[in-house]
């Protein structure tokens, strides 16, 4: 007996030691048979007390009065499907007749405190079925990516989201998007996993890094292209708008519009088109923004004005001929001139890392989920690498990239730099690999050598 009291005691104090120090294993050892007894055994009690119960039909209620029995209790939406996962459980529900999915997740909160779980997000998987994702610790405290993941052409894993699953940015489904995040909010080290996710596909990468190059050209090898002041910028994103022409001709030769062409093979963009003439696509990358639009005289006015005319005309047109925009910056808003208010309105994903005020959050969020606002703006500062992410359909997720040092994404870079595509009409921009001289007065102000 006294064997068996000292071995539970020592189970216990395991279990409460990986619960502190080491939530994702405590889930895989224990949490995760305790969660699922604790759900299957509270369920009836807490779907009645969460108002997600519907009182039984009148044939039932007719029948118990005909044979002389007590009436039929309510019931609950019927359980079809309990998994369990890595970070928590999967419940799928079939919802009673005159229930909605909108019940489920208007009880989402309560259902989490009711099954002891960190987490509960709903999502309507068709007509009468409701998803409930259930996490059973914080997975964005201390971020871990699946070691196998859903990875297609196109489409990098580069967060994870507050329910478990896996946040993608998938450039098929979004083309353009806009990343918003105040100064050491974590927005660059979701822009290096993003580069160090699109490095070992075959697509071009082009950046331009305005702040003299310090964030992306570490990054050099696998970019195709880059630009590090607004002078170069504004040739490179013409010369980008060259291209898109060229590729939209070639389109247009490969149609294939003849009467014996079946409708699903005309061609309308690059994906259409045979591999063996398909242009490589290409991802453009604008470290900030700010320092495209800001102008100080005439000509730095009319530089400013083609730069951003460039950009829009690429965001409109440029998906079909596969060149997809992905912009960063600290705010967005119609104070940095005429044109980016029409900008942002073809930039379709939107990701807010910790803002300093709520008109940053109501710029990406606030014309497509208002919802999404309160959430951006109580992102906390310790937390770097938290962000919003939603798009134009006006849902949203809590995400949080891996943490990805400067070192680990140029050892990527550097690794797949054989497969940088040389792209003819963006040769000139391709970047030098010889160390940029220091001048003298920077290097006089660097510490001498130990």
């Amino acid at each position: 007996m006294t064997a068996l009291t000292v071995a539970l005691v020592l189970v216990v104090a395991a279990a409460g030691l990986l619960r502190w120090r080491r939530p994702a294993w405590y889930w895989l050892t224990f949490g995760v048979v305790l969660a699922t007894v604790r759900v299957l055994v509270r369920y009836g009690s807490v779907m009645e007390a969460c108002g997600l119960t519907v009182p039984p039909s009148r044939w039932r209620l007719a029948l118990a009065r005909m044979t002389d029995r007590p009436a039929p209790e309510s019931r609950a939406p019927r359980i079809l499907r309990l998994r369990p996962t890595r970070t928590g459980l999967v419940l799928r529900l079939r919802l009673q007749a005159g229930q909605d999915a909108f019940d489920v997740a208007a009880a989402s909160d309560r259902l989490r405190h009711s099954f002891s779980m960190h987490g509960v997000t709903s999502r309507e998987i068709r007509s009468g079925v409701v998803e409930l994702r259930m996490t059973g610790y914080d997975v964005l405290k201390r971020v871990q990516m699946p070691a196998k993941t859903d990875t297609r052409p196109m489409r990098v894993p580069v967060a994870l989201r507050e329910d478990g699953s896996v946040h993608y940015r998938d450039y098929r489904a979004v083309a353009h998007a806009l990343t918003l995040g105040a100064t050491e909010s974590g927005k660059s080290v979701y822009q290096r996993n993003l580069v160090a996710g699109l490095a070992p596909m075959n697509v071009a990468l082009v950046g331009i890094d305005c702040k003299q190059g310090v964030e992306l050209f570490p990054l050099a090898r696998r970019f195709s292209a880059l630009a590090d002041n607004p002078d170069t910028a504004v040739e490179l994103l013409e010369s980008l708008v060259e291209h898109m022409a060229s590729v939209y001709q070639l389109i247009r030769a490969e149609q294939r519009i003849t009467a014996d062409v079946p409708d699903a093979e005309i061609a309308a963009d690059i994906w259409d088109l045979p591999e063996e003439i398909r242009p490589v696509p290409i991802v453009v990358l604008v470290d900030e923004v700010a320092e495209l639009a800001l102008f100080a005289s005439k000509e730095e006015e009319k530089r400013r004005d083609r730069i951003i005319t460039a950009l829009v005309r690429l965001a409109q047109l440029g998906r079909a001929a596969g060149i997809y925009l992905e912009i960063c910056g600290q705010r967005f808003g119609s104070e940095l001139g005429k044109g980016i208010t029409m900008l942002r309105a073809q930039l379709t994903g939107r990701t807010a890392h910790r803002v300093n005020d709520e008109t940053s959050a109501n710029m990406a969020f606030g014309d497509i989920a208002p919802d999404a606002v309160l959430a951006a703006i109580q992102i906390p500062a310790e937390t770097r690498g938290l962000a919003i992410a939603g798009d134009s359909t006006g849902g949203w997720h809590r995400i949080r990239a891996p943490h990805t040092s400067l070192r680990q994404a140029v050892n990527i870079c550097n690794r797949h730099a054989d497969r940088t595509p040389d792209v003819p009409a963006l040769s000139e921009f391709r970047p030098s690999l010889v160390a940029v001289p220091v001048s003298a007065p920077a290097a006089e102000s660097l510490p001498a050598p130990a």
